[in-house]
């Protein structure tokens, strides 16, 4: 889900080509004379943090900047959760970006992906395509995700949140 929306916020504002660099694919988008590191990690999900730690120490980019993209089970599909920090709810992706970060301290972007599905077949669910109903929805949602990292990066998170975390 984390890719869908970066992949569709790159384009909305017109990014060039993702680039393959370490740990992952950046690309580089400008919005009112502020400059946006796009990543979508390519280490397995569950060690992300290397990716995050290395291009936060790259780009210079200090934890308060620092916004992660994640699908969540515990949502309804679509719903989106924005919040500064907190735990890992079982992601190993933000569990190890936590331990090679050394904090649940930073941002997260949650997209519901809902958990139907039975038990055992978590690992199936989270990698597999969603439903022709769920596809209805995911565009508008994915734009809204688009406009809730914009609004995070000009106005910040408590702006976003108040914005946009309206049940």
């Amino acid at each position: 889900m984390g890719f869908m929306v970066v992949d569709r916020f790159a384009e909305k504002n017109n990014a060039p080509a993702w680039e393959d660099r370490r740990y992952g694919f950046v690309n580089r988008v400008t919005i009112k004379g502020r400059q946006i590191v796009l990543l979508k990690p390519s280490t397995f999900m569950n060690l992300s943090g290397n990716a995050v730690r290395y291009w936060m120490k790259e780009e210079n980019i200090v934890l308060e900047n620092l916004l992660v993209v994640v699908d969540d089970l515990a949502l309804p599909v679509g719903e989106l959760r924005l919040k500064p920090k907190g735990s890992d709810a079982g992601h190993n992706g933000l569990k190890h970006i936590a331990d090679i970060l050394g904090t649940q301290a930073y941002a997260r972007l949650r997209f519901g992906i809902g958990n139907e599905f039975p038990r055992g077949g978590q690992v199936d669910f989270v990698l597999g395509k969603f439903d022709a109903e769920d596809q209805k929805i995911l565009p508008d949602r994915i734009d809204v995700a688009c406009e809730m990292i914009k609004s995070f990066c000009l106005a910040g998170i408590n702006i976003t949140m108040n914005q946009f975390n309206k049940k």
